[in-house]
């Protein structure tokens, strides 16, 4: 009726009409008189209106590009949007299109995607259909035959056999003909392909906004993106299309509904999120951060982040002559100056094998791959940057983001790029916000994006010089009182590698006449980490007094004015050395004080130290020769009176625990994935308490694992006990946990003999001591008087450095030592008139014990008097200083 009314159409005659007429038939006849009295539409009775009326198309650009010039139609109009009335949809993502204002028929292809196609009918040899021709009458259509197809048309028939469509194609297709067919859209060209095809984006009206059809075919399942259309694109486009897909891929909509993701090396960490304090910069895209949750000082609070989803240069490896890679050096100081001792947030997200080597990734059961920890690090407080540095992006839904995001601050400063994940492969959180970070810097050519030539800083390692160029060196350090430094690396509890700027130039460096615990021994641990929480990757400031023999420089070292030497002996984990000379030690009486102080309170190394110890005839303060007192327990009990001991309330226990907790341990190794070898430290599953700890391989069969049941012998690094146990009880280890020392120490009574197991009363010495220390599940004192090292690095049970010790019980009234003197299954070591007076007081004490076992003839003394010439009873030759 409205186009009857508008005067766009006229009644057929009735004559004409077969059926039934319409029941509307006397409203439209009142409705077409009335447009014609008004003189409207084909009823204008304005000269030339209906000449006026003919609008005359240009030709139809589809199955003849010659009629159509895309290339110069692309060029003025590039990025501009078109307006056009979509007249057919071809498939979900083709559409054949009015270009207005010229009404140019066109085909256009959807850029970035592709969607199901609708697959060809056959066509027949002869086909009759209908001609339609307009006449006067608007409705008189007489039916005449096509003339038969010619050959060339049976040709390309033949070449167009019939095809099904494709799955979901027709949903593809109605879904896109719901929203733009016979409507106008906006149509954004993009590109020509090599066929004159125009490849563009559409824009539909939905309300008062428009949405972008591509975008929503993606996301709903009915099309897949391809890249060779997607490049013609806007980057931020690009991306919505590929996140779009991957979520449709996840939910498997429609055309995904059997998609199967391919295998990848990554693997999600979830809910493992903590706040800390950077220690290291290790690189631009690596940091350590200590734990806050892990108590402060202790060596396993450190852990390794490796921010998500970019990449920095590399800092090359001098070792294996590797010169850092452009930018290297400046992406790191970048991090240094921003993050050092800067409280983090971390929210801890993907995992990823790679290799040994280089770091590529590797299958995730290769037995030379190690796991690598990736997330994103949040700055808590204001960060020092310019205000383009500051972050854009706004946090993924259901993610909170607190503070500067650190990987999207260093790629927007040109110091990394972003890696482009393969589908399914675990990514940052916030991957959109690094690639918007990256297009920036990209435009405004920053660093390594930079046309400019990378900066070049020439550093000479005095650390492997030869001592003799580091004393030639010696002169310029001395022109300058104090010398602005930055410790790079921290060897030691006093000594340190240091880089100085101004003389650009790295040094070994240590403090004048204050020395800490060397490695393996007690507190030594504790004092390297307090150092990297204090002064680590720190700008301090250094007076040099000499250099050592090995080319090491000696002085004091000061950060934010504070005498670092001063926070170690007040820590009680140094002592002072004043054979140095103390004139020479600036702030010497504070290190004095603060040595003093740590005495006091019997602080770490001081907690066995009595008063007036420590004093010569003279009243001068001399070094400390006290002995080492630890508190420990039994854990395991060999034959020969040694035993094995951990340390009771040490940290590293309890920290050890909790790594072990976060391990995936159900995952059953495969055969050739894993082949432990002698001396690999690794997951074994107790069987007495079906609960895992380390080992370390001891034994195994020779060439790779063939079978689950494969035996191997393990010694439990951590307990001092050793058994068989077939593979299946295996786990490989991560690193971070392997590399702690086993906590187990080993141990032997002082001054005693104890007969082996295959000797005599070996079996009952043996089972009596470990009814005294094993069994009773008491805590002990051991009293260190002799380390022997002989036994070199441990390599299973029983080897290793052995602590002769006097071992007491804290309720027994005599130590063990003497009990076992007592019961007869001991006997006191030879004496030798050189042994110090330490030693000769101890061996007196003992011997009243082991008279008393002779007179009562008890053990071994049972027949008398069982001394032998020819028995080595001795203890093992020592280096023993003051006579050569």
């Amino acid at each position: 009726m409205l186009v009857v009314s508008a005067g766009w159409a006229k009644i057929r005659e009735q004559g004409q009409q077969k059926g039934e007429a319409s029941p509307y038939l006397a409203e439209l006849l009142r409705l077409e008189e009335q447009a014609k009295q008004e003189g409207l539409g084909r009823w204008s009775k304005i000269p030339g209106a209906a000449e006026a009326s003919i609008r005359n198309l240009p030709p139809s650009a589809i199955g003849d590009s010659s009629n159509l010039d895309a290339m110069g139609l692309l060029a003025a109009n590039k990025g501009r949007p078109m307006e056009g009335i979509v007249e057919q949809v071809r498939d979900g993502s083709t559409l054949r299109v009015y270009l207005l204002p010229e009404f140019q028929f066109v085909q256009v292809f959807v850029a970035g995607i592709q969607a199901p196609q609708m697959g060809r009918r056959a066509v027949s040899e002869s086909v009759v259909e209908p001609e339609v021709t307009v006449d006067e009458t608007n409705g008189d259509v007489p039916g005449e035959p096509r003339a038969p197809l010619t050959s060339a048309q049976r040709l390309a028939a033949s070449a167009s056999a019939e095809t099904s469509a494709d799955p979901f194609a027709p949903e593809a297709k109605f879904f896109t003909e719901m929203r733009v067919l016979n409507r106008d859209v906006r149509i954004v060209l993009e590109g020509v392909d090599k066929f004159s095809n125009l490849i563009g984006s559409v824009y539909y009206p939905d309300g008062d906004s428009a949405k972008d059809l591509a975008l929503e075919l993606v996301e709903n399942g009915f099309a897949k993106y391809v890249e060779w259309s997607a490049n013609m694109m806007e980057e931020e486009a690009k991306r919505k299309l590929k996140t779009s897909e991957l979520q449709a891929k996840k939910n498997r909509l429609r055309i995904w509904t059997n998609y199967v993701p391919p295998a990848t090396n990554s693997k999600a960490i979830h809910d493992q999120n903590f706040t800390g304090k950077v220690v290291e910069v290790v690189s631009g895209d690596c940091i350590i951060v200590a734990d806050d949750s892990i108590p402060y000082g202790s060596p396993l609070a450190e852990r390794r982040v490796n921010l998500s989803s970019i990449r920095c240069p590399k800092m090359g490896n001098p070792r294996r002559d590797e010169k850092p890679a452009p930018y290297a050096r400046e992406a790191k100081e970048f991090l240094r100056t921003r993050l050092i001792d800067r409280q983090v947030n971390v929210q801890m997200e993907y995992s990823r094998k790679v290799g040994p080597a280089d770091g590529s990734a590797v299958p995730s059961g290769a037995p030379e791959a190690r796991a690598m920890d990736f997330g994103s690090v949040f700055l808590l407080s204001t960060v020092k940057a310019d205000g383009e540095d500051a972050p854009s992006s706004v946090p993924p839904a259901g993610s909170q983001q607190n503070g500067v995001n650190i990987a999207e601050l260093v790629v927007s400063r040109g110091f990394g790029t972003v890696i482009r994940h393969r589908d399914f492969e675990e990514r940052s959180n916030y991957y959109d916000a690094l690639l918007t970070a990256e297009s920036r810097a990209i435009s405004g050519r920053k660093g390594i994006h930079s046309a400019k030539d990378p900066p070049v800083m020439h550093i000479t390692d005095l650390t492997t010089a030869s001592a003799k160029k580091a004393k030639d060196f010696l002169p310029f350090l001395h022109r300058s009182r104090k010398i602005p430094a930055v410790v790079e690396y921290v060897l030691s509890g006093h000594r340190f590698k240091l880089l100085i700027p101004k003389e650009t130039c790295s040094i070994a460096f240590s403090f004048s006449g204050v020395r800490c615990p060397g490695r393996d021994e007690p507190y030594s641990d504790e004092a390297i980490a307090l150092m990297r929480r204090k002064i680590m990757q720190r700008d301090v400031e250094i007076e040099v007094e000499t250099v050592d023999r090995t080319g090491t420089f000696l002085g004091s070292l000061w950060e934010s004015r504070t005498n670092v030497a001063v926070t170690l002996l007040e820590a009680g984990l140094a002592k002072l050395q004043t054979s140095f000379g103390s004139d020479r030690i600036p702030d010497f009486h504070l290190l004095e004080q603060a040595e003093q102080s740590a005495k006091r309170q019997k602080l770490k190394i001081w907690e066995n130290y009595v008063e007036g110890e420590e004093v010569s005839n003279n009243g001068a303060p001399v070094e400390n020769k006290q002995q080492e007192v630890l508190k420990v327990t039994v854990t395991e009990v060999l034959g020969g009176g040694k035993f094995y001991v951990q340390p009771v309330g040490d940290q590293r226990i309890a920290s050890i625990q909790q790594q072990l907790s976060f391990l995936n341990l159900q995952e059953t190794p495969l055969l050739g994935a894993f082949n432990p070898k002698k001396g690999d430290t690794v997951l074994c599953l107790f069987g007495a308490d079906k609960s895992w700890y380390r080992a370390m391989i001891v034994n195994g069969p020779r060439g790779p694992v063939e079978s689950p049941n494969d035996v191997f012998e393990v010694f439990y690094i951590d307990y001092g006990n050793q058994e068989e146990v077939p593979f299946s009880q295996l786990r490989p280890l991560d690193p971070s946990v392997s590399a702690a020392p086993g906590l187990a120490q080993l141990c032997s009574l002082a001054y005693v003999k104890v007969p082996n197991l295959e000797e005599d009363f070996g079996q009952e010495a043996a089972e009596y001591l470990s009814e005294l220390i094993l069994n009773s599940g008491k805590e002990f004192r051991a009293k260190v008087e002799e380390r022997d090292t002989s036994g070199g690095k441990a390599k299973g049970q029983g080897t290793g450095t052995v602590l002769a010790v006097t071992l007491v019980a804290v309720d027994a009234e005599i130590s063990v030592n003497a009990a076992m003197l007592q019961e007869g299954l001991a006997r006191l070591e030879k004496r030798n008139r050189w042994d110090r007076k330490e030693r000769q007081q101890a061996l007196d004490n003992l011997e009243m014990f082991q008279g008393e076992a002779r007179t009562s003839r008890r053990g071994m003394w049972q027949y008398g008097d069982i001394q032998s010439d020819d028995e080595d009873t001795a203890p093992p030759a020592r280096k023993a200083g003051g006579r050569k």
